[in-house]
């Protein structure tokens, strides 16, 4: 099934027009021939509005009840059962009201599109999670309804509906916004002019990055690379130097004198390490970048040149400014300088040369850099080097022959041997090598121009300078092999250093992925985790990405790095080499690290505000206890005193055949009495529970466990249930090894769960207590008394597992180290404890059954 489109009517502020704009694009739909129908319109009283929607089909919407409230909720079902061509849905960043299958509005409109039903829906850019901090700082109001910028950004067609801020409070002081007792302080704190300014200016600006997107998107799909000025973007290329200063303020005073530009800095990073710039010195130009409004980037690139400009060309950059060189001279005549060559292939991208004090103006030697590794360009460059230097060199030392001789003329081919070696590594050496020694047998050893050699000694010569050229291009192989390795080792080290160093700071998942994107030049990265539950197919969410279109499925990617079995980090853009795939594995390890750490951290979050809720609650508990007890204790005290004067006859003392024994009007009040004491003494003992379960929450309970006969402790709570009309089946091994509790808390526990089960037995069938000993462990099932009818007219299943004495009895057995369940079956509801049992008992005699009230 092909997924719906998605329009949003974009606004700056509350009553701009956007539901307006929604009801007139419905109707204009309609007029086409589409089925269109409101899925759900706020029209906030708003009577244009309101009449805009008239004539157009309305679904009916859901009514929920939340906290004892009725509140309307789009029928989402409705709905999709009706499937329309077009649904109209306002408010798209709502909160729906608890109870409802998603929790916000955009989650039901995801499920619209999968349907295959577009949808149109309003969006103010306050609710975007990205400008939530911005908006608070503005206006002073915290957004709790956000939306997640992605959501939008995957909107097919995105609106803006703009009104001027003079138009705008216009509006609202005739009314049309907000009720008149609303309107002055609206006008007051959210709605001033200067709050509406900066919120249109965040709506124009964050559609317009939108628009920028999909600008390099079409530029992408259609292989346009050359850039495309629709704005001025102002590169400016940093090597880490003492210049970098000087070239971003006047980078910066380019981009001034254009409104509307943007300011870009890029660190190169060679792939070889070896002219990395100064970390201090970086991090400093860094904070000048951003200080100016800014953006520093770092990439990594084997050919500076081409990476500073595949970056301009991915970014759109319309100018360049880099450093004159600091090259000598004589180094420029051997190789063109960065600036050379950017200019050199450029293309349409203008490139600005800064002068600054640190640039060479005259000859500079420097000791010559170690082999960068003899790659196939290097080797072909020091072979065609070689072959101009051996004729320019024989016709030098063949013009000289009577004075140099063969050994001279050795020496110097030897020098054209050991450059070549340093440029090209051992396999071209040993080609210089061979065609030296053929030149220097044809042309300095006798007979001239022959390659017979007269005499042993020049045999000798010859032969030494073979293997003297062998150990020197060996020599210089293995040097280029190992600078190779050491210096992409410390390029690893360096970028995962500099992501490590990301990670401390505290940087976000988004802004680490987008490191890695430019470090390895990709187009677009996403760190993708599994769903847990299985499938025919698995499902991949994104849990962070950067850049344009990145890939929601491993199997979509270009590039994949697994972390774990769940977790990986997929990306668009070119292939890696494989020492590229190695350290983008080892950058997917530490982006899984921090996924963890930022779920760690929120659920720690989460459990800290649990806790303080939870503090919160004992702290009321044991507040609302204390003040209870005082009243609960004089209401029975005073029930306790007129219950006396009940039974001695009244005030007089007069008792009759009406009296308290009889069935009058004084036997009635003495039962109504007894029943009030009891009740007062029931809350008085759940108010004790409260105190308690309070207590121990807050870890304010005192437990001495030690062994414990349960016998002794089954004694204590029947007496502590006192005389009463019900009894207790006993059901008991002749031999109970002690479990390990606290003798007070086990009687109490025991105490209450038989109370409870009292309370919920009928009277001719008492409950049954039944204990059971097993490895390590001792079992007390306490089960309501039944004849096969439930108690009182009522269902035993009916009875909450979660009461506030089983909630008690369960806490406090945990709290001793054992356990209680809750079972029913049929009517029977059951209660098993289960604590461990002390060490060393004898093993209990076989099991018999015995019977006890």
């Amino acid at each position: 099934m092909a997924r719906g489109r998605l329009r949003i009517y974009l606004g700056a502020a509350p009553g701009v027009g956007k539901t307006y704009a929604m009801l007139q694009e419905g109707r204009r739909l309609r007029s086409l021939g589409a089925e269109v129908v409101i899925g759900l319109v706020e029209p906030h009283g708003r009577r244009p509005t309101a009449a805009l929607a008239e004539g157009l089909e309305t679904v009916p919407r859901r009514t929920l009840v939340h906290r004892g409230v009725p509140l309307t909720e789009m029928d989402l079902d409705a709905v999709l059962a009706r499937r329309p061509q077009v649904a109209l849905v306002d408010e798209l960043a709502h909160t729906n009201v608890p109870g409802s299958r998603h929790t916000k509005r955009w989650q039901d409109v995801e499920e619209l599109l999968a349907a295959g039903i577009d949808v149109v829906t309003t969006l103010n850019v306050q609710h975007l999670e990205s400008l939530n901090d911005v908006v608070r700082q503005i206006t002073g109001v915290t957004q709790h309804e956000t939306l997640p910028d992605e959501v939008a950004r995957r909107a097919d067609q995105i609106e803006l509906v703009d009104l001027l801020p003079e138009t705008l409070r216009r509006r609202l002081v005739h009314g049309d916004i907000y009720p008149a007792d609303r309107v002055e302080a609206a006008l007051t704190h959210y709605f001033r002019l200067g709050n509406l300014t900066a919120l249109r200016e965040l709506a124009l600006l964050w559609l317009a990055d939108r628009v920028e997107e999909g600008l390099q998107r079409y530029r992408a799909e259609h292989g346009i690379t050359a850039p495309w000025e629709t704005r001025e973007r102002i590169l400016v290329g940093l090597t880490g130097g003492p210049e970098g200063e000087t070239l971003i303020r006047r980078a910066a005073r380019i981009t001034a004198r254009t409104p509307g530009s943007e300011l870009l800095a890029l660190h190169v990073v060679p792939g070889d390490g070896l002219t990395h710039g100064d970390p201090t010195a970086l991090s400093a130009q860094r904070g000048l970048v951003e200080s100016l409004g800014g953006s520093y980037h770092q990439t990594t690139g084997e050919d500076i040149p081409q990476a500073l400009l595949r970056f301009a060309e991915a970014e759109n950059v319309t100018q360049i400014v880099l450093g004159a060189s600091r090259r000598g001279r004589l180094s420029l005549l051997l190789r063109a300088g960065v600036g050379q060559r950017t200019i050199r292939d450029s293309g349409p991208i203008d490139v600005h040369i800064v002068t600054h004090e640190a640039a060479a103006g005259t000859f500079a030697s420097r000791p010559p850099r170690p082999a960068r590794g003899a790659g196939p360009a290097r080797r072909r460059s020091a072979l065609a080097a070689a072959a101009l230097l051996l004729p320019a060199l024989t016709l030098v030392l063949t013009a000289a022959r009577g004075s140099l001789g063969l050994p001279g003329a050795l020496v110097l081919y030897m020098l054209v041997v050991v450059l070549t070696a340093l440029v090209g590594g051992r396999g071209p050496a040993l080609l210089v090598a061979v065609a030296a020694s053929l030149l220097a047998d044809y042309y300095f050893t006798l007979p001239l121009h022959s390659i017979d050699v007269a005499r042993a000694v020049d045999i000798v010569a010859l032969i030494v300078f073979l293997a003297a050229a062998w150990l020197v291009g060996t020599a210089a192989g293995a040097a280029a092999r190992h600078s190779r390795q050491a210096v992409r080792a410390t390029a690893e080290a360096r970028a995962l250093s500099r992501m490590a160093v990301a990670m401390m700071h505290g940087q976000d998942l988004p802004a680490l992925l987008e490191q890695v994107r430019e470090n390895f030049s990709l187009a677009a990265v996403s760190l993708l985790e599994r769903a847990p539950e299985p499938g025919p197919e698995p499902r991949w969410y994104v849990v962070a990405s950067t850049g344009d279109r990145p890939p929601e499925r491993p199997w979509d990617a270009d590039v994949e790095a697994p972390v774990d079995d769940r977790l990986t980090l997929a990306a668009h853009g070119r292939g890696l080499s494989g020492d590229d795939l190695r350290l983008l594995t080892a950058c997917a390890a530490q982006l899984g690290i921090a996924h963890a750490h930022g779920r760690l951290t929120r659920q720690i979050a989460e459990t800290d505000t649990l806790a303080a809720a939870e503090r919160t609650r004992a702290a009321l508990l044991l507040a609302a206890g204390h003040d209870l007890r005082a009243p609960l204790g004089a209401a029975e005290a005073a029930l306790g005193r007129l219950s006396d004067l009940v039974r001695a006859g009244g005030p007089g003392g007069q008792g009759g055949p009406d009296g308290p024994e009889g069935g009058g009007p004084d036997g009635e009040a003495a039962h109504l009495l007894s029943s009030a004491s009891a009740s007062v003494r029931r809350a008085g003992a759940l108010v004790t529970d409260l105190d308690d379960l309070s207590r121990l929450h807050a870890g304010a309970l005192d437990l001495y466990l030690r062994p414990v006969d349960l016998d002794e402790a089954l004694t204590a709570a029947l007496d502590d249930l006192g005389p009463g009309g019900h009894g207790i089946v006993l059901q008991l091994p002749p031999q109970l090894p002690d479990v390990i509790a606290d003798a007070a808390l086990l009687t109490r526990v025991l105490t209450t769960l038989a109370a409870d089960a009292l309370r919920h037995s009928p009277p001719d069938a008492p409950p049954a207590l039944t204990a059971e000993t097993l490895p390590d462990r001792l079992t007390v099932r306490i089960a309501d008394g039944t004849i096969g009818a439930p108690a009182n007219g009522g269902a035993v299943t009916d009875r909450p597992g979660d009461s506030l004495p089983l909630r008690l009895s369960r806490d406090l057995t945990e709290a001793m180290g054992g356990a209680l369940d809750t079972t029913t079956t049929g009517h029977v509801f059951a209660v098993t404890l289960t604590l461990p049992t002390s060490a060393g008992r004898p093993a209990p005699a076989p099991d018999h059954q015995g019977r006890g009230t």
